[in-house]
């Protein structure tokens, strides 16, 4: 048994191995140094060896932790970050069991995926066009980077991550390698969507640049950060008084897709659910959709 291993060294072996050998995305990465990062900070420091991480401190810190605010969500996320990198311990022999599978997880409520209304969707797609801005380049690029959520049902990160040749404008396709979970998909483009993402590529040619990634940053030719899409979002959110988030257009674009028809298995496909249980929950989120089913009924 190997103990007193410093924590931070071992923490940093799994993310490598999370990263090159399981091919995780590097937001996951991410978001497991943070979830560790965290628990660390709440003690001060005095935590550095594998074998000073405990049952009884974990319990601790998850308690605190909710007490101060953590929705039943957030407390979930944050135990199987640490659950994760525990286990991985385990599987290395440098633990005999892991300490957090003891503690028990709040009931995650059942609630239905946020969405906006298709007029609210419009409303956001003409304002992100029309708001102010320095160079025209911006609002080509704001209304093709909603789109792209809004029209396919791409993640942000799925999104800011597209290369140029991904997207297939000759046969209107949108090729998406290592998304959530390393995998591959293709969502077919509509054509309004077919039609912004054009307009922002002709604006991008007209300015030169040359980076791989398909959305960038107006000075220089870098890939555009998750934060400034997030402050993009913000200034739309403002002026329209609309709350949405990059996530909620997703969920939009998958109720919107059940409500005009498509079947459960092609919007499995399109939005990258591993399990198509994942995909039913917009089922009942698509109240216009249970509306017209019921008049089926043979009774009338």
């Amino acid at each position: 048994m190997k103990m007193n291993m410093n924590v931070r060294e071992l923490h940093g072996k799994f993310c490598q191995e999370a990263l090159l050998i399981r091919n995780l995305s590097p937001g996951t990465i991410v978001w497991y140094k943070a979830g560790l990062r965290r628990f660390l900070n709440h003690f001060n420091g005095k935590i550095k060896y594998l074998d000073e991480i405990t049952t009884d401190n974990l319990r601790e810190y998850l308690y605190y932790m909710r007490v101060q605010g953590w929705t039943p969500a957030t407390f979930i996320n944050q135990h199987k970050s640490l659950k994760s990198f525990l286990k991985w311990c385990v599987k290395y022999g440098h633990l005999e069991e892991n300490p957090i599978l003891p503690i028990e997880k709040p009931k995650l409520p059942k609630s239905l995926p946020k969405r906006i209304t298709q007029q609210q969707a419009t409303r956001v797609l003409d304002y992100s066009f029309n708001m102010r801005t320095s160079y025209k380049f911006e609002r080509y690029r704001n209304r093709a980077l909603l789109s792209v959520m809004l029209f396919a049902g791409l993640r942000a990160m799925e999104t800011l991550d597209l290369k140029v040749n991904d997207v297939d404008m000759e046969n209107r396709l949108i090729h998406v390698f290592e998304g959530k979970g390393a995998k591959d998909r293709v969502v077919p483009m509509s054509s309004k969507l077919h039609f912004y993402l054009e307009e922002y590529l002709r604006d991008r040619a007209r300015l030169n640049k040359k980076s791989e990634y398909f959305f960038v940053t107006l000075r220089g030719d870098g890939p555009y950060s998750y934060r400034a899409m997030t402050k993009v979002i913000y200034k739309i959110k403002t002026y329209t008084k609309i709350d949405f988030s990059s996530h909620k257009l997703r969920h939009t674009f998958a109720t919107l897709m059940l409500e005009g028809g498509v079947d459960l298995f092609s919007l499995q496909k399109m939005m990258g659910h591993a399990d198509i249980k994942t995909t039913t929950i917009y089922l009942s989120a698509s109240v216009n959709m249970l509306q017209r089913q019921i008049l089926k009924h043979p009774l009338g």
